[in-house]
């Protein structure tokens, strides 16, 4: 990625934007409603998805899975083991207290 960086700062420079486009891949209709009453009525949700970490977090806030309020948990890891590590510090740092209310 480091790399690829290097490359685009070096091609693009002394460009001129000569037009631009986007593609939104709307939400079906009542899915943020839906996912809102899930919540409310105390179901514990997944989502687990290919799309870039950032793209997954924004779809979560717009279908309402995600909140403003919410600590947003990302766990990136190299091995198997690195990311049993970071789950488990999670579950240490989250959950516990819970259970012990």
């Amino acid at each position: 990625e480091e790399e690829i960086e290097k490359v685009s700062e070096q091609l693009e420079c002394n460009l001129t934007v000569l037009g631009a486009t986007a593609i939104e891949d709307r939400l079906q209709k009542n899915v943020p409603d839906t996912i809102e009453a899930l919540l409310r009525a105390g179901i514990h949700l997944w989502v687990i998805t290919g799309d870039k970490q950032a793209t997954a977090i924004n779809i979560g806030y717009s279908c309402r899975l995600l909140t403003a309020n919410m600590d947003v948990i990302k766990v990136n890891a190299e091995t198997t083991e690195e990311c049993k590590r970071l789950l488990e510090q999670n579950v240490n740092k989250y959950c516990k207290s819970d259970n012990n209310s």
